[in-house]
Parts: structure tokens; sequence; C-alpha cells
């Protein structure tokens, strides 16, 4: 929307004009207009009414003149809604000849933000009087000049401008010269002098002149020049430059001694009346020390520093003069080019010291100000933002630029930003001008938690003590403060039936996860737990993690033989025949470990054996071999001690007797077999026949029946004891056994061929046959009675 209005207030020599132009953050702009030389203090004009707004919104929207060129000279009065004087203004040392002379202030006011620029223009009064470069000047003249004769050019300086400025000449006396009243280019008055009538030297040698330069103001102000003058000889020729106007250029800020034009002027006369030197006629003070002037050679030269922004044109009056007198006047027109030598000036009108990193994109962050001193191409400024930031500027009124948001911020990456702008004229070369603002971004809860790792391996040994910390989950939150204090928890889950936080525990500040009970390996190996790590926030944030805590075997169970099977019932036996060669398989130990790793790796050694030189056990698969040829002197009876031991650390064994038979047919074995029945019988129930002789001496009846009942009783306690251990019940498959539980102990099915001939006591053994050999099983209850298994083909040489 854009709409213009106007509304003129007078009071006293104040008028006011309001132009309104509303935008994204209403802007305005008014005019007022002051006399200068008021005292401080003194009313300038009524802002808040201009404004259409209550004396009491000022107040409270803290409104102030932030900037503005010579703020110091207009002062906002909050309290009244009024502007006064701050301090007394000089429209001539403010503005020099400069008309209208103006004061550009802008005033901002908050919540909203509005931004309003005040023009006060201060008019002039007539408190300057015109001055003279010179109080006296000394003219010499010819008798001999004709009326009209041009005599010399003066003219005065008056600091005012308009009605109060310089307004005319006026000469005294006028009986031999006259004036004429005339303007240059820019519009300044000078006076001519110029003889009237012929000159009598010997009348008038001598005469002076009074030369006064009156201006248009109320009162009239006046200035005068004293001429003296000298009337000579005839001097019948004067100097004649060789053009009307000299007209130059030069360029701002050239060095010291720069020539600017070379002026000529020639005189027809002779000798010393020929003689021509250069001298400045009219001139100010401030363009006399700019300038120089060679006398003989009619150079002018540059002297000072000069400034196209103070002064554009300069016009300066050169004379040229004989010696007998004689001169002429001409006017130097020097134009001063503009250079690039002004770098634009920022400043910072409002700014926003932080901001929220949700702010959407637009969002206002600062107005600033922009200013070039340089005219054209020179003055013509732009302004840019440095960097791959997220903010961008716009020009809201002339000079005036809004920093904005231009995209999304983010305060875990750029919490803060050093914000540059760039104000660029377009000279050649160009200037340009930086200035910096800090600006920090302000968090919310945008980001959720981050664990270290999604997904966490843990361990932990059986049998620990309850409360053990097991291992510790850690996240990040990329926010700040209370929306980066994060807590832990347990997600509930089901294992077995029950809840995970009866296994495990988790610290909600550490994330620390702690066993809540003993683990046994041989029940639960793993378990999977799932951790929440959420944030302070509003709302909170949250994200998961896994951690699957790995039970470790600790070595808690011995070794459990397979193979062969130790029973009370029946006595089970080998038999190796006499015909066999080194390294005759006799049988395999076959045992398992329900621990695992190396806890349940199984070495198999030979603790104790009727001969120790006949039989070895491999180490790592229980084999028992020959390691000689069977003699007939070898007992026929063979007892072996074999102990299975694991790898754990302390290690645990297990013992097992194996029972071997050195024969070459059943019959020849057969009354050797019951008396190692009998003895073994004998050295293991040795206790139990001498109470069962006393018994049937005594009671004999009833000692049949005690001995039926506690046999029944052992059995039905043995099975129990086998049913309620913690070890895996596996049935017994002898002697072909597969190990179906993958512990790596026995992986393989072995089966033995026995080929015999009738006239070679060697034989050959072949693997991938039934897994057994010749076993005797001996009942113990019928000693005339043996069983004979044999697995496999027995071929006959």
């Amino acid at each position: 929307m854009f709409f213009i209005s106007s509304k003129p207030v007078m009071t006293g020599k104040v008028r006011a004009f309001i132009l309104v132009f509303l935008f994204e953050t209403t802007v305005c702009q008014i005019r007022y207009s002051v006399s200068e030389e008021m005292r401080k203090g003194s009313y300038v004009g009524n802002i808040a009414e201009d404004l259409g707004i209550d004396a009491k919104r000022l107040v409270s929207g803290g409104g102030r003149i932030v900037s503005g060129d010579s703020s110091e000279y207009i002062r906002l009065d909050a309290d009244k809604g009024i502007l006064v004087v701050g301090e007394r203004i000089d429209r001539e040392q403010l503005c020099g000849q400069t008309a209208p002379c103006s004061l550009n202030i802008e005033m901002i006011m908050m919540n909203p933000m509005q931004l309003h620029s005040v023009l006060v223009e201060v008019l002039d009064v007539n408190d300057n009087a015109p001055v003279f470069h010179e109080k006296e000047v000394h003219v010499e003249i010819l008798e001999s000049a004709l009326p009209g004769t041009e005599i010399l050019q003066e003219s005065a300086t008056d600091p005012d401008v308009g009605i109060n400025a310089l307004h005319s000449y006026t000469l005294h006396p006028t009986t031999h010269f006259n004036i004429k009243v005339l303007s240059s280019q820019n519009g300044h008055k000078y006076a001519q002098l110029y003889l009237s009538s012929a000159l009598d030297r010997e009348k008038d040698e001598n005469m002076l002149l009074t030369l006064t330069a009156v201006d248009g103001g109320e009162p009239q102000k006046s200035g005068s020049l004293k001429i003296h003058i000298t009337v000579r000889d005839t001097n019948d020729n004067a100097p004649v430059f060789t053009q009307s106007i000299f007209k130059s250029s030069v360029k701002e800020n050239v060095p010291k001694g720069t020539l600017v034009v070379s002026l000529s002027a020639t005189d027809a006369d002779e000798g010393i009346n020929g003689r021509v030197t250069y001298h400045f006629n009219r001139m100010s003070s401030n363009v006399a020390e700019l300038f120089n002037l060679d006398e003989n050679s009619g150079d002018l030269t540059v002297n000072g520093m000069i400034d196209y922004e103070e002064t554009r044109i300069y016009e300066i009056g050169v004379q040229a003069k004989d010696q007998g007198g004689q001169s002429t006047s001409t006017n130097v027109i020097i134009e001063v080019t503009d250079v690039n030598d002004n770098m634009p000036l920022i400043t910072l009108t409002s700014s926003s010291s932080a901001i929220a990193e949700d702010s959407p994109s637009g969002t206002t962050v600062a107005i600033i100000n922009v200013k070039d001193l340089d005219a054209g191409k020179n003055g013509k400024v732009d302004c840019s933002v440095n960097g791959n930031i997220p903010f961008t500027i716009h020009s809201s009124l002339k000079n005036y630029y809004t920093l904005v948001t231009n995209g999304v911020l983010d305060r875990e990456r750029n919490p803060d930003y050093n914000i540059t702008f760039t104000a660029m004229d377009e000279g050649n070369p160009p200037l340009s001008t930086n200035k910096t603002i800090q600006l920090r971004i302000s968090d919310v809860n945008d980001n959720a938690p981050i664990f270290e790792q999604s997904y966490y391996e843990a361990y932990i040994i059986e049998n620990n003590s309850p409360g053990l910390s097991v291992f510790s989950v850690k996240a990040h939150d990329s926010d700040s403060g209370q929306n980066a204090r994060l807590s832990y928890l347990l997600i509930d889950t089901q294992l077995n039936g029950n809840p995970i936080s009866t296994y495990i525990s988790v610290n909600a500040e550490s994330g620390v996860i702690q066993a809540v009970r003993s683990f046994d390996y041989e029940q639960i190996k793993t378990l999977d737990i799932f951790v929440k790590g959420q944030d302070g926030g509003s709302p909170p944030l949250s994200s998961n993690a896994t951690v699957k805590i790995n039970i470790q075997d600790q070595n808690d169970n011995p070794p459990q033989v397979l193979y062969p099977v130790q029973t009370g019932g029946s006595l089970v036996a080998e038999m190796v025949p006499r015909s066999s060669d080194v390294g005759y398989l006799v049988t395999k130990v076959v045992a398992v470990d329900v621990d695992s790793g190396q806890n349940a790796w199984l070495s198999y050694k030979l603790q104790k054996a009727t001969d120790r030189a006949l039989f070895e056990v491999g180490l790592q698969n229980g084999e028992i071999r020959t390691i000689r040829q069977v003699t007939d002197k070898d007992a026929v009876k063979q007892r072996l001690s074999v102990i299975v031991e694991d790898n754990g650390q302390p290690s645990r064994s297990a013992i097992v007797i194996v029972n071997v038979v050195v024969a070459d047919s059943f019959p020849e074995v057969l009354s050797e077999f019951t008396d190692f029945t009998q003895d073994k019988e004998y050295n293991d129930n040795l206790t139990f026949y001498l109470v069962l002789a006393l018994a049937v001496v005594s009671f004999l009846f009833i000692t049949c029946l005690v001995v039926i009942i506690s046999v029944k009783i052992y059995r039905w306690r043995q099975s129990r004891i086998m049913f309620h251990s913690n070890l895996p019940v596996i049935p017994y498959y002898p002697p072909r056994y597969s190990d179906t539980l993958g512990t790596g102990t026995l992986q393989h099915v072995y089966n033995y061929e026995v080929c015999r001939t009738t006239d070679s006591r060697k034989s050959d053994c072949k693997s991938g046959g039934a897994g057994s050999q010749n076993v005797l099983i001996m009942d113990p209850s019928s000693t005339g009675t043996m069983q004979r298994i044999q697995s496999g083909k027995e071929h006959p040489g």
C-alpha cells in the first residue's frame, strides 16, 4: 500500500509538511523549517501530532533520534512529543552557500518497529554583512585613459543566502569613476570600476573612492572597500589577454604544484610599458589559499587541497598589468572533477543481538543507513552481505537497508554469526566500507539425542553378583541447556515370560547398565535390551539403542563321560586279539562338557594302567590304541583308568575305567573274565558282602527282602539324580555314537571294520562302517553267561 498526505503546520516561522510511506516496516518522512541562531530549546515542531500518535506512544515505544546529519542540533522531547533545538544552529557554518540548508535526522520507535525520516530546513537570517577580501586597494591609471576604460573588478562575499545575500554595490564619489554591477555564471555579483570622465593628473593626482556592498536583509548590512587612485603619466596601450575567458578543469585531490591553466596577455607598448605581470583581481580568502599565480609567467597552479564535495566551480579574477599602469582583467573558470575519494559511510540504525533458530525466513535483524559524499557513479552505493550465510539485505528507503533472514538457521551448526555488510560505490576504482555485527542464535529443541552407536555389544561372566555394572551407553544432544539434558530409560520387553527389568536395570543419569540378578550361561546365553535416550526439551525428543549382552561361560561344569558307560548292573570289557598290530584301536572314550569355548575343549590322558607299555590314549580324540605288539606274556585282564580334563581355569575332570581282555576267542577268556568280574565286585562291594554274610546267618529271609528293596531304591535314586541334574540328558548309543550337540568333542561317527586272515595275525582297519568293535558284556548275576556284541562284518581268512 502507498499513499501521500500533506498537512501544513504554522507556528511562528515554522512550517511542517508530512510525507508518509508505508512499507513492511512503518516508515514516514516529515519536513520542518526553523530559523538559524535560535536559542537552545526553541520549538521546532509537534512530531507526535504530525504523526497522528499520542505522546505517550513516543515514550512507550522508546522513541529516539538514532542518526542523521548534525543530529546534535535537533533534540526530541518525548514527554511532550515535540522537536526542539538542541544546539545553536549557524546555517553558514553548517551549509555554507548551499541552499536550501537541511538537516536529515531519523527517529525510530519499537513495538512495532517504525522508522521516521525528519527533514529540518534551516532558514537563513541576516546575521552576516558583506565582506571584501581586502580593506584597501591601490590602483594606478594614466591620465590619458579614455572614459569607459575598465579600472578593476571587486567583489564582496556574504555567507548569507537568498534575500539576505549580497544585493548591490555603490561607489562614492562618482566624479571621474563609476561602477557596473555584473553577475558571474554562478550568480555571484561583482562590481566593475570604470572611468566615466577624463582625468587630469595635474588637478587630481590621487583620489580616494569608497566601494560599498550592501545585502537585501532587514535591517540592511554593508561592507566597504577603500580604493586609492593614483594618476600617472600616459601609457596609451593596455595589456590584452589572448582569451576573454579562460576555462579549465582539475581533478580534486591533485598534488600541490599541479598546473591548472597558463594565462597569457600581450601589450603593444615597448620597454617597461610593455612588460606584463599577472595578479589576482578578485577572490575570496579560501580560494587564495588553494591557488597560486606566477606574476611573471601567468601559470595558475594548485597550492592547496581541492575538494569537489566542498566547491565544484571556482571563478577567479586575474588582472594583467604593464609597468606603465595599464591593466586588463579576465575571468578564470575552473571546474573541479570528482574523484572517488570518499568511502561509503555505514550507520547501524537498529539491530537485534539474538534470534531464535526457528525464526521464519524474512525476519528483520537490523536496519542500516548507507551514504557516499561523492557524486554520480562515485556516489552510487550498493550494499551486500558477505559470505554464504542465511541472510540477505533489502533496500527499504533511499540510503536505508534492512537485513533479514533468508534461509534455515541451525544453532547446532552455527551458534552465532559475524555478519559483515559491504557498501561499495560504482567508482573506478570502487571504494568500499565494511561493518560487522554479531548475532547469536538461540536454541530450540530440534535435535533428538543420538547414541554413539545404534547397536552395542557387551559381555558379562556368568555367576556374577547382582548389581554388577555391565556396560555404559552414551548419547549426545546437539542442543543446549535443558534441551540437551539427557535421561536413559529401559524399554520394557519380555524375556522367558518375565519383564526385562527383572534382569537388567539402567541408571537414568549415567546410562550405566547393571545386572539385577546372577546369570547362568547354561540357561541364558544372550539378552537383547532396548535403551531410550530422552532429552529435557518441551516436547521431549528421544532415540533408541539396542544393547546385546552376551553371557560368558565359566568353567563350572565337569566333563561327562558318554562312553564307555559306567553302570553297576553289568560290566563292559573290550577285547583285543593277541594278533593285533601296533596301533590297534581298542576303543574310544567319548565325553562332553556343557560349558563352551575352551572350557569345553577336552583332553584325554591315561592315568593308570595294568600295563602302561601296552596302551596309549589319544590326547584329543580319546582313542585307546596299542603301542606295541601283544605277546603271550601279557595279562589277559587289563584295567585302564583314563582321566578326561577340560581346558578351563581351573580345569575340571572326570575319570573313566576301561576293562580290556587280551584273547583270541571268547571261550579262552571266559573263566578269566569271570574271575575278573568277581574280583572287581569283591573290591567294590566288600563291605556289602560282609554285611550280607552276617545277615544270611542270622536272618536269611529278612535279608533277601532287604536286598531286593535296596536295589530298587538305589536304581530309583540314580534315575532321580540324572533327572534333576543341570546336565543335558544324553542318550546312550554305544558303541555307535554321534555327537549331536555340536560341542566339538566328537564330530564324526566312528565305524571300524575288522578283516582277519587265517595265516596272519595282522588285521586291516577301515573307517566308514558301523562305529564299534568286539565288546564283552558280563552280567555279574550270571557268572556262567557271557554276551558278545559284534558290530560290522567279520570276514574269515
